[in-house]
């Protein structure tokens, strides 16, 4: 059952706000070829949960995505992670936080063909810059909580599209981060794998208490999240908060 809450935010019993976004606006272009993206944008993302964005084509989901995941930055307005402020760090201090605290996984996997998926976990770590002396447990410790330690050694082609996009989630969650975001993670799935995929991030956040941000159309992804952030022109129109998640 989904309870709309605006105007009071998003609320969780288990803890406080790990991103907050207060005033966000983004504006690309300028003069009258300018187009408002993102527009007077306020949330609270709760700790522990998985959160959704959704809304159609051009509603600004994957624009807000950036910005919380300090990829882009707004053209006003804050966003706070852990109680900093990313808004106005310069791109060195945004990469820096994005491997050691931050998690990304998109639609397209991005594996790395000839390497295997051991190989591509590993080499996620080595850019976040882990010491390498843990490099293998922590490889095999993430591909084993997504169900993939059997099939390490097998390389992307040989894998179906849920198998790679668990890799991906891998070596996002390698380094252990304390948020993850997702841009349509399901997108490229059937309903049965995008189950899967979702229930992997539920199994992720039960047991280590990490956070998951996404973006999707799909309304079947509603029932399984704790809540749902809808966007409307750059403008968020609902929040409602999943009372009983099927997973």
């Amino acid at each position: 059952m989904l309870v709309t809450l605006m105007g009071e935010g998003l609320k969780h019993p288990d803890g406080g706000t790990i991103l907050k976004a207060a005033g966000i606006k983004r504006v690309f272009g300028r003069g009258n070829g300018a187009v408002t993206a993102l527009a007077d944008i306020h949330l609270d993302i709760p700790s522990g949960t998985i959160v959704a964005l959704k809304g159609r084509s051009g509603s600004g989901k994957t624009t807000l995505l950036n910005i919380l995941s300090a990829l882009d930055e707004p053209t006003a307005g804050q966003v706070f992670f852990k109680g900093q402020e990313l808004t106005g760090l310069d791109a060195a201090q945004r990469n820096k936080l994005r491997r050691k605290e931050i998690g990304l996984v998109f639609q397209s996997f991005g594996l790395i063909p000839l390497m295997s998926a051991y190989e591509n976990v590993e080499f996620g770590l080595r850019i976040a810059g882990t010491k390498p002396k843990g490099h293998r447990e922590a490889a095999e410790r993430a591909l084993e909580q997504v169900g993939m330690r059997e099939r390490m050694k097998h390389r992307p082609t040989e894998l179906s599209g849920g198998e790679q996009q668990r890799v991906a989630i891998a070596r996002a969650i390698a380094h252990e981060p304390d948020l993850l975001i997702a841009d349509e993670p399901t997108a490229e799935l059937d309903s049965r794998m995008g189950f899967q995929v979702i229930r992997v991030f539920r199994d992720i956040v039960n047991r280590s208490g990490m956070t998951v941000v996404l973006t999707t159309h799909d309304p079947s992804i509603m029932e399984l999240v704790d809540h749902v952030i809808a966007l409307e022109d750059g403008r968020i129109v609902s929040q409602t908060t999943n009372e009983a998640p099927l997973i």
